[in-house]
């Protein structure tokens, strides 16, 4: 799947304001120039809404996102292998969005809601850092990881990676490092686990908070 990444980037607005009863997650992921969030660059972000009613949720595919931040002059440490992996090359790197405007669109695109990522850690530290070095500050955004989610709703399955949540469930993936198509993975894995989530009780973002904090006192 090819996408013109370069030079502008894709919002669907959420829609009218969720109420009490309505809640708006977003499942993000990152591509970047490595594998090390403290040092790495940021290349691009891509978004995706779940909207939560009541019991229910479902994928919103109408409220998205997706951005691909320009880029310096690359450099001898640019990764080729990296870039053959999510597919944002030197030219579209140039020619992407100017990291400040980039940043702002995807702050207004989110509009307070909380974030879900798989590895959250990963995508949180590489966002946070590009907010700080570009626009002095952090998203206040509340996260989530849901790998940790995962192991405490269904420790027997004793996946790990993407990959294998993925191969369990039978949950398909357009093209795997692609962020817009891991948001989608990763938002029909948390609906895949909705079931078990509904049955610990009320479903909140912050009920996932806590399942997320249980993970540590599984072997």
């Amino acid at each position: 799947m090819t996408r013109a990444w370069w030079g502008w980037w894709r919002a669907r607005p959420p829609e009218p304001g969720p109420s009490a009863a309505r809640e708006r997650w977003v499942v993000v992921d990152v591509e970047s120039s490595g594998l090390d969030a403290r040092r790495d660059r940021l290349l691009a972000i891509a978004a995706l809404a779940v909207h939560v009613e009541g019991e229910r949720a479902r994928i919103a595919l109408g409220d998205s996102f997706e951005v691909v931040l320009r880029q310096p002059e690359p450099t001898d440490r640019l990764d080729k292998d990296n870039i053959l992996l999510h597919g944002i090359g030197v030219g579209a790197q140039r020619q992407g969005v100017e990291p400040r405007d980039a940043l702002l669109a995807f702050e207004r695109y989110l509009a307070g809601a909380p974030l879900i990522a798989f590895h959250a850690a990963f995508d949180q530290t590489l966002i946070e850092r590009a907010c700080r070095a570009t626009l002095q500050r952090r998203l206040p955004h509340e996260w989530v990881d849901l790998m940790p989610v995962a192991r405490v709703l269904a420790p027997e399955v004793g996946a790990r990676t993407l990959d294998e949540w993925m191969a369990h469930f039978g949950i398909r993936c357009l093209q795997r490092h692609q962020a817009a198509a891991d948001t989608l993975a990763t938002a029909e894995l948390l609906l895949c686990l909705w079931p078990r989530l509904r049955a610990q009780g009320p479903v909140t973002f912050a009920a996932l908070q806590r399942l997320a904090s249980q993970s540590r006192w599984l072997p």
